[in-house]
């Protein structure tokens, strides 16, 4: 190695390697590397590189390392990828820098069990049994490896992040890292979104329990495709031309999310959340004149739907689905209740159920609730309907059952209200798992969770109850007379 290079800063380590290769060195590549070493030279400990598919940036992080080796031999890094086979790949990549830059030719060591491809240790003064680098997949066992620098390598990709479960393991193994890096270490992701709750998120996504970003603090760096002008990040290699033929083949999510860096699902759901109104606030009831308001509307009828479920935590949600509707056709998820109950209560399970849905009925002012009786809610109504007196709610109890496919059934309740902007989402139904249901749903995929939108579907499916006596009194009113009745029925939704 000649001395006069030792100091070299990192845009003159890559273009002399691709001196090397006989190729130019685009400017996002330099874009890319101005920010590594900058935030490098800052002690910025906490890094996320954001950039669009086949950016180039896992290459450029690739000879970030070989650069950082070479600035400082005795350093650690540890790379994680959704699999070994990926961080591997980095690995070799760097290893193959080392031996052919003509900075670093000296720095091969000398026994050859060290120069292996999953792992290998340069020349160095320290004596330590980690290696120089080190490549493992996320879910792979790291207990006992230290390391000074941990690169996340595209860690986010479908087969760990497709499913809620999986997302939290993901989360979870990354949540150990802080036991490997040694203090004042740093942490360096690189990748794109996969999920709309994805781990690169700027934003908070309450509605899965996050209180901060889960990268949170994390200095970003996000290069997109195109520009706030429209204009290609890449144009020497992805003109226009080229961007638009990309989304016409992989369709408008992949691209949004793989080449612009937005979080959506990327399996395009068939239902579209950024079709739904979003509204504030209670029911209102003028009892002078006998009428219901939401934010001043006048509501003119109301569906509830309650789906019951018993079981683990694992199991079916049981949920009750509280719809309301305007006179101009416009329906308002006002409530939705993912129903829990105390383990450690004297009273039974169905009975402390139907006390919370004969609750809310009773707040709520519903006129009716269906409750679904295909299996365990057989004996259901009859407890409800105890509930009901109990509680002085005067809502009816009606039984029915469902006999058509529970996919056509969300389709056919959506797909119409929903494209046509007239379904309204109470801001408080934000923080059930209702929302991320709808962005995961896929109808080809029946392991995906979708209790809440079955409920809501069987509310909106369900002929508007209109009531026109309030508590025994004449004229056009919201409630009925009180009388609880039920109806057995063969509903199909």
């Amino acid at each position: 190695m000649e001395t006069r290079y030792k100091d070299a800063d990192f845009r003159t380590f890559i273009k002399s390697w691709n001196r090397l290769l006989g190729q130019d060195t685009p400017a996002i590549h330099l874009e890319m590397a101005n920010w590594l070493e900058l935030a490098w030279r800052m002690k910025d400990h906490q890094l996320l590189l954001m950039a669009f598919r086949s950016s180039g940036k896992s290459t450029i992080v690739g000879l970030f390392a070989a650069w950082l080796l070479y600035r400082n031999p005795d350093l650690r890094i540890l790379v994680l990828a959704a699999d070994s086979l990926l961080a591997k790949k980095m690995v070799r990549n760097v290893k193959r820098i080392l031996e052919r830059h003509d900075f670093t030719g000296d720095m091969r060591p000398a026994k050859p069990e060290e120069w292996a491809g999953d792992k290998f240790t340069v020349k160095r003064m320290m004596v330590s049994r980690d290696p120089s680098m080190l490549a493992r997949g996320v879910t792979s066992n790291i207990t006992g490896s230290r390391a000074d620098i941990v690169i996340c390598d595209d860690v986010e990709v479908p087969v760990t992040c497709d499913s809620a479960e999986k997302r939290e393991a993901l989360r979870e193994r990354l949540a150990e890292i802080s036991y490997v890096m040694v203090p004042g270490g740093t942490q360096l992701y690189i990748g794109t979104p996969h999920s709309y709750y994805t781990i690169y998120a700027e934003e908070v996504r309450e509605e899965i329990g996050e209180e901060y970003p889960f990268l949170h603090g994390f200095k970003r760096k996000m290069i997109p495709v195109l520009n706030t002008d429209g204009q290609s990040a890449w144009p020497e290699r992805f003109d226009l031309d080229h961007l638009r033929r990309i989304k016409r083949h992989t369709g408008p999510n992949k691209f949004a999310s793989q080449m612009m860096l937005k979080p959506v699902n990327i399996a395009e759901g068939r239902l579209n959340p950024d079709l739904l109104q979003v509204y504030e606030g209670d029911i209102h009831f003028a009892k002078e004149i006998g009428r219901l308001h939401i934010n001043g509307k006048v509501m003119v009828s109301a569906s509830a739907w309650w789906d019951p479920a018993f079981g683990s935590a694992r199991g079916d949600n049981s949920v009750l689905a509280c719809v309301f509707a305007d006179g101009v056709g416009n329906f308002y998820l006002q409530h939705l209740k993912y129903i829990s109950c105390d383990s450690h209560s004297e009273v039974d399970e169905a009975t402390q159920q139907c006390r919370i849905v004969a609750e809310i009925a009773k707040r709520l002012m519903l006129p009716s609730v269906a409750i679904e009786t295909n299996g365990i809610g057989r004996f259901l109504p009859s407890i409800l309907r105890n509930e009901m007196v109990r509680a002085k709610a005067p809502c009816s109890v009606i039984e029915t059952t469902n006999h058509r496919n529970k996919t056509e059934r969300i389709v056919e309740a959506f797909d119409a209200v929903m494209a046509a902007r007239q379904l309204f989402i109470n801001s408080a139904v934000f923080q059930t798992p209702f929302m991320r249901e709808m962005r995961e749903w896929r109808p080809e995929n029946t392991k995906l969770k979708d209790d809440g939108l079955d409920a809501v579907a069987g509310a909106l499916s369900r002929e508007p109850n209109r009531i026109e006596r309030l508590y025994g009194s004449g004229g056009h009113t919201w409630q009925g007379n009180g009388k609880a009745f039920s109806a057995k029925t063969d509903f199909k939704v």
